[in-house]
């Protein structure tokens, strides 16, 4: 079962998924479709934006733990999925600031692009999963966990890097280059948030405790 901090957590990662989500949106010209749409002004729906993200973070945290008090395993989904949605759009908002600045949208140079923002993701993957997600009470140095945490995250940035970097260059289909480049990257997301949540599980943070324990209460 979910806790009140939990819910707090949550709505503060949503925020920073808002703030961070801000890059991509502008690099795809989201922002200039929703004024086109609705007539919002570009300005205030990114202003509005991470507010927006803590309302649908809080729903979710709310439907992960109903769902978590029939499978408890959902518990620690639930905190996991929240974490990996922040470590994603960290990693595509860095990619898209990086992609407008130099201009790179395709080919093995944007495999190069792609690092910062994944390494920033991993970062902050690792304070997360750490004292949150797989919360262990084992009286470890902080650190414990890293070089394990850094072998699965390693190999991830090498699947994910490749899958954009491949994509991109074997693609030609007459899409938008900044559109091409954030489906490839999705792509590689999905791949690489089901290698990390198993690798995390399994060989860094691996505990003895029961799936779904409370490590950390309101």
């Amino acid at each position: 079962m979910l806790t009140k901090m939990d819910y707090a957590i949550g709505g503060l990662i949503g925020f920073f998924v808002g703030i961070f989500a801000i890059p991509t949106i502008i690099n795809l010209g989201v922002h200039a479709k929703v004024t086109m749409r609705f007539g919002v002004p570009p300005a205030l729906f990114l202003l509005a934006l991470p507010w927006i993200m803590v309302v649908v973070y809080l729903i979710a945290v709310r439907i992960g733990d109903k769902l978590s008090r029939k499978i408890l395993l959902f518990t620690q989904l639930t905190r996991f999925g929240a974490v990996g949605v922040l470590n994603t759009v960290i990693d595509f908002g860095v990619l898209n600031l990086l992609s407008i600045v130099t201009g790179f949208t395709a080919g093995f140079l944007i495999a190069g692009v792609n690092v910062p923002g994944f390494l920033l993701g991993a970062t902050n993957s690792y304070f997360w999963n750490k004292l949150w997600v797989f919360a262990k009470k084992d009286n470890q140095p902080f650190f414990h966990d890293l070089s394990k945490f850094a072998i699965v995250t390693i190999l991830g940035a090498v699947i994910n890097g490749g899958i954009v970097g491949g994509v991109t260059v074997l693609i030609h289909s007459g899409v938008a280059p900044a559109i091409l480049l954030n489906a490839a990257k999705a792509g590689a997301t999905i791949i690489t948030l089901v290698w990390n949540f198993v690798g995390y599980k399994l060989f860094v943070f691996r505990s003895d405790a029961p799936t779904g324990s409370e490590p950390m209460k309101s």
